[in-house]
């Protein structure tokens, strides 16, 4: 739901077509249509972001997250709510309530005790590093690896959860290159062997097919246990992957690159990498 909720808040100001809009939106956090299609008739005026704000964002599930993200964002920056939605990067509003709901996700579990706290929270710990990783890898190169923002704005973005929360996300706060976060990744033995098939590159495989491989061994871990809530999250996970490995076989086929079929990650295989350790 949250990425379908910053599509439509991106798609309206910009001023696209509702009806593209929502064809775009993943049928697992659609929310009223009504409520959708009203987006393009608030005015571009103080008055009008508040009237979005109030019916678009409050309204829907992740609506505390929002409200949460503007009302730091307020107090730092001193303005409304529009100023908050002009002036802050799309990307970097996705990546606070993503934040935010990581942490409240986590809480949850926690409150259930038993395996689904075991397992979901082990699952979201790991969701949370993930996270903190690629947000620092992407910062490279932008505005956020500024000095001043890394210790302000992309700090902020790091979940307080996770393996590396606190004493690795403080040092991510300080790194400014590749080389900086690989000293870093490599004291937390659970990242350095990803962060090494980064660096070491070739094109066999990315940094995101390390964390899709290690996300589906953890995934279907989940099934060896029983009585617990966690299940259906992975259940519906993988499943998120094996559209994944579909649309890479389809592009494969339609781009004649037959030879790179076979690099995608499979889902309960016996060939699995990391079953193919043993």
């Amino acid at each position: 739901m949250i990425e379908n909720v910053m599509l439509l808040l991106k798609g309206t100001l910009s001023g696209r077509d509702i009806n593209e809009l929502i064809a775009q939106c993943h049928p697992l956090g659609m929310f009223k249509e009504s409520t959708m299609r009203s987006i393009p008739t608030f005015d571009n005026t103080p008055r009008g972001y508040q009237d979005l704000y109030q019916t678009v964002l409050v309204d829907t599930p992740v609506g505390p997250y929002f409200a949460t993200f503007l009302k730091e964002s307020s107090q730092l920056m001193g303005g409304e709510v529009r100023n908050v939605l002009e002036e802050v990067e799309i990307e970097i509003i996705k990546s606070s309530l993503i934040k935010y709901w990581i942490e409240d996700f986590s809480r949850f579990v926690s409150q259930l005790h038993g395996d689904t706290a075991d397992i979901m929270g082990e699952i979201l710990r790991v969701r949370a590093d993930t996270n903190a990783i690629n947000i620092t890898l992407n910062s490279f190169g932008t505005p956020l690896n500024e000095p001043a923002m890394r210790t302000s704005d992309r700090k902020r973005l790091y979940p307080a959860v996770g393996h590396l929360y606190p004493a690795g996300t403080a040092m991510l706060t300080d790194v400014s290159d590749e080389d900086e976060l690989g000293r870093v990744l490599e004291l937390f033995p659970q990242y350095s062997g990803i962060w090494n098939i980064h660096s070491v590159g070739g094109g066999e495989k990315s940094i995101d097919d390390a964390f899709y491989e290690r996300d589906v061994q953890m995934l279907e871990l989940a099934f060896e246990s029983q009585f617990h809530f966690a299940v259906f999250y992975a259940y519906v996970k993988l499943k998120e992957q094996e559209i994944r490995n579909m649309v890479w076989i389809s592009e494969c086929i339609l781009q004649q690159q037959k030879e790179e079929i076979n690099k995608f990650v499979p889902v309960f295989s016996q060939h699995a990498p990391w079953r193919m350790k043993k």
